[in-house]
């Protein structure tokens, strides 16, 4: 027997654009303009993922910059992502926030991610004090796992704790996408190159379609790093786009239903 796979969702290419809005669902298309082809998807379909936007990685007190790391590429994107976070949030696209959250016992941590943070094995990086407010590197509940100063977090936003370089494992991030009928994710935060990229890897692997906003997303790498992530995503796992080209197609997009019931105080 031949499986009929007339009702698979499926993407749209033209000489132009890559459609990738479900033909059979009624929802607020945008079209983002980026060469040499557009890419067209559904707001209502559509969430943010913000991944690691916190002051173990972004702030001059942080455990990044403790072990002399330059955070200044970091912290730089914060008022560029705040501001795209504004009018996505205002036009009803979910904001996820994606950030390391472990335990105080790191029992659920394998030995290599423990070694990315403690590579000379002296008892270091995650869970250890690395400055005078960085007490517990990237536990839960502590300074250094707090999203970063200039980044507004909703009580809409959705909180999602990670405990690899991908926040797909061992977390709650794809049964939450799914319960809200997510196919496409925007990505942004840091480090694109590594906490990203790996995230955004899986999830294009679990068949999300992932969109990078490039310049909302930052890297404490070399150049050469972020310049092979976006070749990579664009050859591989999705589209890069920018920032200005989203907001530009968002603008244009008519307010969520959701939104304006929230606002009114209406129930639907």
């Amino acid at each position: 027997m031949t499986a009929n796979h007339a009702s698979a969702r499926r993407w749209h290419p033209s000489a132009d654009r890559v459609d990738l809005t479900d033909t059979g669902r009624v929802g607020r298309p945008v079209t983002v303009a980026r060469g040499p082809r557009n890419v067209r998807f559904d707001l209502d379909a559509t969430a943010v993922v913000v991944v690691d936007m916190q002051n173990d990685f972004c702030h001059p007190r942080g455990w990044l910059a403790s072990i002399g790391v330059d955070v200044t590429p970091t912290a730089a994107v914060v008022p560029h992502l705040e501001q795209g976070l504004v009018q996505l949030r205002s036009h009803g696209v979910p904001i996820i926030w994606l950030n390391w959250g472990n335990r105080p016992d790191r029992a659920n941590l394998p030995p290599n991610v423990i070694h990315v943070y403690d590579g000379d094995g002296t008892g270091a990086g995650i869970g250890a004090a690395a400055s005078e407010l960085s007490t517990a590197v990237l536990t839960e509940g502590s300074w250094g796992a707090a999203v970063v100063d200039g980044l507004t977090v909703a009580d809409t936003d959705i909180q999602v704790p990670k405990y690899r370089m991908s926040g797909f494992w061992d977390t709650v991030l794809d049964s939450t996408l799914r319960s809200l009928r997510i196919d496409h994710l925007l990505f942004a935060g840091v480090n694109v190159d590594q906490c990203v990229l790996a995230t955004l890897t899986d999830a294009a692997c679990a068949g999300y379609d992932c969109l990078l906003v490039r310049d909302l997303a930052a890297t404490t790498s070399p150049d050469f790093c972020t310049e092979a992530t976006l070749y990579n995503v664009n050859q591989c796992f999705g589209f890069v786009i920018d920032a200005a080209a989203l907001t530009d197609a968002v603008r244009s997009a008519p307010p969520s239903p959701h939104h304006i019931r929230s606002m009114t105080g209406d129930t639907p």
